[in-house]
């Protein structure tokens, strides 16, 4: 068997010429260890059938160890020693031994680091001719690790196998064979190195000093992803556009506030609160002179008139704005069209020629009398308007109250609150013949909803205008629908 372990001893040279380390594995792993040494048995020694020593001789052997991430790690250890009786021509023996073991690295580091181990095994020595002798071990010892690489390094240990008496030797000794040796120890499945930390291990890092924090690509280079100059990672404001001008934390300066960063901003000195367009210019889309951002009333119908915030003013209060009101000076409380002309005139038509009357619930009289309140005015002169329009009409005017008090009582009140509407109503629109009016208070006898809440009261405290010559309504609508046909014939012609 020697002859098949001189290649050991050029391999334990090379171990210990080789370069310092550099390196060490990273994360829990497993280390393998093909390991050459020497084995000095101990002189005590004796095996069974024989008187004399043994030779120290080459060792060959293994260990197979697992690494936590901590300093604690366990391995098993074994090997082979070919020795003899030291006489010429002495027997052969074959020494073979194998352990577990707890390992302990207290200063890992970088370059490696010292290590102890612990633990229990079995040896046995088995001559050329005879029986095999077999025992339990104790092992321990220690060494050094130099890594070269992140998987590759080197391991020197010094072991004593210690082991009861064999046979033939005093019961009181203790046998210690020590083993000296090196090993290329090979680290298998540790976390890859990455120097830079930007999650490339340094064996794919094509661009291994990239600054920390930045975002790189497969190869571990870094990425520039709005071309501002700053990496991605770094850059606090990624998405820059393109020409913008930027400091160092990749973001954007804009000096005039308005949105557009400077660099593409054509238009620097936008007022602030200006909404501006792509190139930072502003705009007025309403066109009524106050720039949008500033403009408080962004959507003002064209033509209208605006004070300094770009609001319509609507000086007669109508809901149209001025500019575009076609009647500026409609009185308060009068309903009017998209021009600004009252339509109140216009709804109480529509609801004669469908009734045949006009009912008035918001005529408002002091209580108990038939003085018209002047809130009432503008309903009835929106009536006065409309008769003058009719002046062929006959027509009734009606007072109503509600349930409270006497009959007799409400019968007169509502008499003479009609009497003043026909009053007002003559006096104020001259065309009108009073003679085409009659007045009558029907008190609380004719409700239109149950006097059962203040709702109900007010809506039966009304005043009606009742057409007597209905025939003039009927022909007027006649009239109006010839009219629709005909306006509505072309249309039919050119389909």
């Amino acid at each position: 068997m020697r002859h098949r372990l001189r290649f050991a001893l050029p391999l334990i040279a090379a171990l210990f010429v080789a370069s310092v380390a550099v390196a060490e594995p990273l994360g829990s792993h497993w280390q393998f260890t093909p390991f050459g040494g020497f084995t000095m048995f101990d002189g005590k020694l004796r095996f069974p059938g024989s008187t004399l020593p043994l030779t120290d001789d080459l060792h060959v052997g293994g260990r197979l160890a697992w690494q936590s991430k901590s300093w604690i790690g366990i391995e098993a250890a074994g090997g082979f020693s070919p020795t003899a009786e030291d006489v010429p021509n002495g027997r052969d023996f074959d020494w073979l031994h194998a352990s577990g073991n707890l390992v302990l690295s207290p200063a890992q580091g970088r370059w490696g680091g010292p290590f102890l181990f612990v633990g229990g095994g079995w040896t046995q020595a088995k001559p050329s001719a005879g029986t095999s002798t077999e025992t339990g071990t104790i092992e321990f010892g220690g060494g050094v690790k130099l890594w070269m690489t992140d998987n590759v390094g080197l391991r020197f240990e010094a072991r004593d196998v210690s082991f009861k008496p064999l046979s033939n030797t005093s019961a009181s000794d203790h046998m210690h064979n020590v083993i000296l040796g090196a090993g290329l120890t090979f680290a298998l499945g540790g976390t890859p190195r990455d120097t830079d930390g930007d999650g490339v291990p340094d064996k794919k890092d094509k661009c291994p000093g990239t600054p920390k924090g930045a975002k790189v690509d497969a190869t571990g280079c870094p990425l520039d992803t709005d071309g501002d100059g700053v990496y991605d990672g770094l850059d606090m404001c990624e998405g820059t556009p393109k020409g913008a001008t930027v400091d160092a934390k990749g973001c954007p300066s804009d000096a005039d506030g308005d949105g557009v960063f400077d660099g593409i901003d054509t238009c620097a000195d936008s007022p602030k609160g200006a909404t501006v367009d792509a190139k930072g210019c502003p705009s007025d889309s309403d066109g009524d002179g106050v720039l949008d951002g500033i403009d408080q009333c962004p959507n003002t119908p064209k033509g209208a008139v605006v004070d300094e915030k770009g609001c319509p003013k609507d000086s007669d209060g109508d809901g149209v704005f001025d500019g575009l009101d076609q009647c500026p000076d409609t009185p308060a409380g009068l309903k009017v069209d998209v021009k600004g002309c009252p339509i109140e005139v216009t709804e109480r038509e529509t609801e004669l020629l469908d009734t045949g009357m006009i009912r008035l619930q918001n005529v408002n009289f002091e209580t108990n009398k038939a003085d018209i309140l002047p809130e009432s005015y503008p309903t009835l002169d929106a009536v006065g308007m409309l008769l003058t329009k009719w002046p062929q009409l006959k027509l009734e005017v009606g007072g109503h109250t509600d349930a409270r008090g006497s009959a007799v009582k409400n019968q007169k009140l509502s008499e003479a609150r009609a009497e003043s509407v026909r009053a007002y109503l003559t006096t104020k629109f001259t065309t009108l013949d009073p003679a085409a009016f009659t007045v009558k208070g029907y008190g609380k006898a004719k409700p239109i909803v149950p006097n059962t809440t203040e709702l109900n009261w007010a809506k039966n405290r009304r005043v009606e205008f009742v057409v007597i010559n209905k025939d003039v309504l009927k022909k007027e609508i006649e009239r109006r629908r010839l009219l629709q046909q005909n306006e509505a014939a072309p249309d039919s012609t050119n389909k």
